[in-house]
């Protein structure tokens, strides 16, 4: 199966630091003004580093947690060596699963879906996969993708925001009664194989879009006149601005500079 690469900055973890952003892009040649501004205005509100739950299977994408069901909050982590273990959770409120974070590099695992299916690959921060085998026993060696590194992420219907990850063999990641050992052999969907998935909210659908969207609406009236270059009245902002997040503002654009011209010479 083919390997997949995920591209993704650097983690950030409560407590450390900020390091200084990078300069943001600068804009291309091709670029006009409301070009500009839209980079501009996107490049501060879409580097968001905050976690947030994956709601549904298509949310899952990017770093994530795999919080498992355990009376102590714990996640899958795994070593440089490959074994993969229960690693406690420090960075969580009050024990609520939902408040969930990493504090260590080995708890994150990057989630990439296989093209043309609906399965899901996790590799390791030491560039390896999950792995489950034939005994329901997981490791994280393998640096390619056969079956073996491939889940279902199944959402519960009784409890929102939790998922039954299911192996090839049909089979489920559960955690033991005593939340030590991350097994892969459930035969049956259970608590102990109810889990929750946190992520890193830039790369989470809905909220990605919502944040474009925001950005597009991020432009004063100043900004569009000097577009158009004269002078809008309030009507002709609202209707910019709304072609701006219906996506055919250079077409509204081109109503409003014509308009322009006409009244001009009227």
């Amino acid at each position: 199966m083919e390997k997949v690469h995920a591209m993704v900055k650097a983690l950030a973890f409560k407590g450390e630091k900020a390091k200084a952003k990078k300069r943001k892009a600068a804009p291309t040649a091709e670029d006009g003004p409301d070009e500009k501004r839209i980079r501009e205005l996107a490049s501060d509100t879409l580097e968001d580093d905050s976690w947030v739950n994956a709601d549904v299977s298509g949310d899952i994408s990017g770093p994530v947690v795999i919080v498992l069901p355990s009376v102590k909050p714990t996640c899958i982590a795994c070593d440089a060596t490959g074994k993969v273990f229960a690693s406690e959770l420090e960075n969580i409120v009050e024990n609520d699963p939902t408040t969930a974070e990493p504090h260590d590099i080995r708890q994150v695992w990057i989630a990439n879906r296989i093209a043309g299916t609906d399965k899901i690959c996790f590799k390791g921060h030491h560039q390896r996969y999950l792995s489950s085998n034939n005994i329901g026993s997981f490791s994280a060696r393998n640096e390619a993708i056969s079956p073996e590194e491939t889940f279902d992420c199944i959402a519960s219907n009784d409890t929102p925001g939790t998922f039954s990850i299911q192996t090839p063999r049909e089979t489920f990641i559960s955690i033991s009664d005593d939340g030590k050992d991350i097994r892969g052999d459930a035969s049956t969907i259970s608590f102990n194989s109810t889990i929750r998935i946190r992520m890193q909210a830039r790369f989470k659908p809905k909220l990605k879009a919502s944040k474009e969207l925001k950005a597009k609406e991020k432009i004063s009236k100043k900004e569009l006149e000097n577009v158009v270059g004269r002078k809008l009245d309030d009507n002709e902002v609202r209707k910019l601005k709304k072609a701006r997040v219906e996506g055919d503002f250079h077409e509204k654009l081109l109503d409003v500079r014509v308009k322009g011209k006409h009244d001009k010479y009227s």
